[in-house]
């Protein structure tokens, strides 16, 4: 199986002239591939396109607002990572759910099945929470910001398909941002008064995140939702104003 970056090199080798069996060195993809694809350009197999971003026009993953919330699992507590032999290119998209929040993790199988239906979803236990696991060889495409190294050491971006997605849906983003390094607490202050100690609570929305680039990710897009917040550490997002909080229980809410 070959996404559409290999058929786009292809095509271009063809275009330039060179003969199907030097393409094939090149490449590594079979004669009859090659041929396929030359006298059949519009064709693309049941497997590649179950994929969306490996059609011959590439297409946003659907349903958009599953994806949404997927992509803020992932920055905030997903990785991509290669399993066996490199040269297969099989990924294993890893999510870290914690125990505490069983009602998360239902989410986290139902959007992951929701975006890729063909893919086994595995719960494997791990110290303190479970790791939520999908095979495939299409990962990558789907979250181009994989890459070597934890997210906070390299810069984070979105593609503008990925943008216009969390834009149409920030909501969701947001939701898969705060379940997985956000949470939503009560937040206890002492004031000494004249007629003696009092304690107030209010409830308030906390991110964490060592990324610059998510944590922008997360203000942008809180501020689509109208939400007020700010930076209360280098490292944290807080929404504390009473009319934001309330704002953003419209989308997210208490984990459960």
């Amino acid at each position: 199986m070959h996404d559409v970056t290999v058929r786009k090199r292809v095509r271009q080798l063809l275009e330039s002239g060179q003969t199907i069996s030097s393409v094939s060195r090149q490449t590594g993809v079979s004669r009859s591939a090659i041929r396929q694809w030359r006298d059949h350009p519009g064709h693309v197999s049941p497997l590649v396109a179950s994929c969306p971003r490996c059609l011959v026009t590439p297409e946003p993953p659907e349903p958009q607002d599953a994806y949404a919330y997927l992509l803020g699992l992932y920055l905030g507590d997903g990785c991509i990572s290669v399993i066996g032999d490199p040269a297969k290119q099989v990924w294993s998209l890893r999510i870290m759910c914690a125990d505490s929040w069983p009602g998360l993790q239902e989410e986290c199988v139902e959007a992951i099945i929701s975006i890729r239906p063909g893919n086994k979803v595995r719960r494997l236990p791990r110290q303190g929470c479970t790791e939520i696991n999908s095979f495939s060889k299409h990962w990558p495409h789907l979250f181009p910001q994989h890459g070597p190294g934890k997210k906070h050491n390299r810069p984070i971006r979105l593609e503008n398909w990925q943008r216009q997605i969390v834009e149409a849906n920030p909501g969701d983003f947001v939701r898969g941002l705060m379940h997985s390094d956000g949470c939503r607490l009560v937040n206890r202050v002492r004031r000494e008064l004249p007629s003696g100690t009092r304690w107030y609570e209010y409830p308030r929305y906390l991110f964490v995140n060592e990324s610059r680039d998510i944590l922008q990710l997360c203000g942008e897009t809180l501020d689509l939702l109208g939400v007020a917040w700010r930076c209360s550490k280098p490292n944290t997002i807080s929404v504390a104003k009473r009319e934001a909080v309330e704002r953003l229980d419209e989308f997210v809410g208490p984990k459960y």
